[in-house]
């Protein structure tokens, strides 16, 4: 094939170059089906002004618009030249246009401008910023309106389509077989958050199992922290009860600890160790490498984090957090624990109010753990005018219902 030779035609300053479309939101199925509108500025005098180009295009679900002169214009226009060939195949000669290229975006009003002032007050504040932004806004609010109208588009696709296969659900499977549903996945879903049960056991002891709460390992390492609560006066017991520095039931245990060192160094760790879960309970959103502070061992501040916090990505990093079903999670923990140090019965009430948990909420996590309830006057100095819960671990276990007791729930529409 004989080589094409060229020529230019046309000076940028003399002439309109060709014009070059790209789309923001995809390609064309049918581009020779589309038909453009140019508009030029009329402001001659100015020699910036008159060289402004504004570029209109519609198709049957879009209208789209580009110009030359805003700040989301193609910045590569500034930097460089482009150009058109035609080539001419019977002399074999091209023919070399300068061009430029027009960025086209979806136009998603079809009134920016109110063409009456009755409608422009009968627009909503939001409408009524949304235009301001349009008409006087800088770069970064134009691109923030513009993505949110956008996405308000897909939203609406999304509800229609959620909304209608809602509705095939409910007519295929009827609302009181999704009730049952629902509670049935209730269980299941709180029972991910719980400690191993061992339904099988012979023994209260063996149900949760004390290895499964605290390894060999990390128990050992909480004979230096839980030292301060072997060896305790009951002094520094009413000092502490009156600062408060740790949760009413720890406080309260300490006034009770086994005048057996075995088994008075076994209740202190537990208590040292369930203080802390407690008040790693409130923190929100982890930062710090060792959060309960330098006293707390390694091996533990590596547990409260891997079991007991979730991941989650912020701000172009991944934070540890505590969130709602992780503090369920500690909640058993506690509870299991607390059945442990207490020859498993328990003052329900005592760790809620520690916790800072709804009752409702605190007797959920008990009665999936398969604690019996029962009521009982507080401990003394304890809220005597509350009435206290009491959670007994005993076998059998009972049945865990899935549905009937369940409370009742916002009906459904």
């Amino acid at each position: 094939m004989a080589a094409a030779t060229w020529s230019y035609r046309g000076d940028p300053e003399a002439e309109q170059p060709a014009l070059l479309v790209t789309f923001a939101n995809g390609q064309l199925r049918r581009p020779a089906a589309l038909r453009f509108r140019l508009y030029r500025s009329s402001a001659a005098a100015s020699p910036r002004r008159r060289r402004r180009r504004i570029v209109v295009s519609e198709t049957e679900r879009l209208s789209y618009v580009g110009n030359n002169f805003d700040s989301g214009v193609v910045r590569c226009n500034s930097l460089c030249r482009y150009f058109v060939g035609v080539l001419n195949k019977d002399s074999g000669q091209m023919e070399v246009y300068n061009a430029e290229i027009f960025n086209m975006q979806p136009l998603l009003s079809d009134n920016v401008i109110p063409d009456d002032a009755k409608d422009y007050q009968n627009k909503s504040f939001r409408e009524k910023v949304d235009l301001c932004i349009e008409a006087f806004g800088t770069s970064k609010q134009k691109r923030a309106l513009n993505s949110r109208r956008m996405n308000a588009v897909g939203n609406d696709v999304l509800n229609t389509a959620v909304t209608k296969a809602a509705a095939n659900v409910i007519d295929a499977k009827g609302v009181t077989a999704l009730i049952q549903d629902v509670a049935q996945d209730d269980v299941q879903n709180m029972s991910v958050f719980l400690p191993p049960c061992h339904e099988d056991a012979d023994k209260p002891e063996h149900v949760y199992k004390f290895e499964d709460i605290l390894s060999p390992a990390e128990f050992e390492a909480l004979k230096g922290p839980a030292a301060a609560f072997i060896n305790i006066t009951p002094e520094e017991v009413t000092k502490k009860t009156e600062e408060k520095s740790h949760c009413s039931f720890v406080l309260e245990e300490l006034k009770f600890l086994p005048v057996d060192e075995k088994s008075r160094d076994h209740k202190a760790r537990c208590l040292w160790f369930l203080d802390i879960l407690i008040k790693f309970s409130f923190l929100k959103v982890i930062k710090k490498k060792h959060p309960m502070g330098p006293e707390c061992p390694h091996i533990i501040s590596r547990k409260l984090m891997k079991n007991f916090t979730s991941l989650t990505y912020n701000n172009g990093s991944v934070q540890n957090l505590i969130s709602a079903s992780m503090k369920t999670k500690i909640a058993a923990y506690v509870i299991a624990l607390a059945l442990h140090i207490n020859k498993f019965q328990i003052d329900l009430t005592i760790l809620q109010n520690d916790m800072k948990l709804h009752e409702s909420k605190m007797m959920d996590i008990a009665k999936a753990m398969r604690l019996k309830i029962s009521k009982a006057k507080g401990l003394p100095g304890l809220e005597n005018d509350q009435n206290h819960k009491l959670g007994t671990l005993s076998l059998p276990l009972p049945v865990q219902k899935t549905s009937g007791n369940q409370r009742k729930r916002k009906k459904m529409n």
